[in-house]
């Protein structure tokens, strides 16, 4: 892999162009980190209000029905995106628990691991819990081992 850096001093935001021959693992995994490195500027909403929270606040977000909603560790948000939409713009450190729940793996205190059905996710500080289904345990495992490196 080749690796160029192009300083321009017009730009207003960097900017990076991956050129590949085909998408394969190390360059989704790189588009992933790059990713990442950018936090996305989301809106919550609650009431008649519109809050500017940093994304490192939020302990999870979950669907309620039609909704997506955005945990802190004292209160809920509204936000506007569909959980797919939230997959392709968060930061690393969040990932899929379940169908309708992403967690911020950074803000995990502890998994209460359950053989026989979802485990539970707690988070340092609050009340607040979610639970991972099976189909994801692994990779947030994965992501935890991660973490502790």
């Amino acid at each position: 892999m080749k690796l160029r850096i192009e300083i321009s001093e017009d730009l207003a935001e960097n900017e990076v162009i991956i050129r590949c021959p085909r998408m394969d693992d190390s360059v989704k995994k790189l588009q992933a980190y790059i990713r990442s490195l950018s936090s996305p500027k989301l809106v919550f909403y609650k009431d008649h209000q519109e809050f500017y929270l940093p994304i490192e606040k939020i302990l999870f977000f979950e669907t309620d029905s039609e909704q997506v909603y955005a945990h802190t560790a004292n209160d809920a948000f509204r936000v506007k995106q569909k959980l797919y939409e939230l997959e392709e713009i968060l930061p690393r450190t969040f990932i899929r628990a379940a169908k309708g729940t992403i967690v911020n793996t950074a803000l995990i205190y502890a998994i209460n691991r359950s053989f026989t059905s979802s485990s539970q996710i707690m988070f340092a500080g609050t009340h607040k819990n979610v639970f991972v289904s099976r189909h994801y345990y692994n990779a947030l495992k994965d992501k935890m081992n991660e973490r502790s490196v």
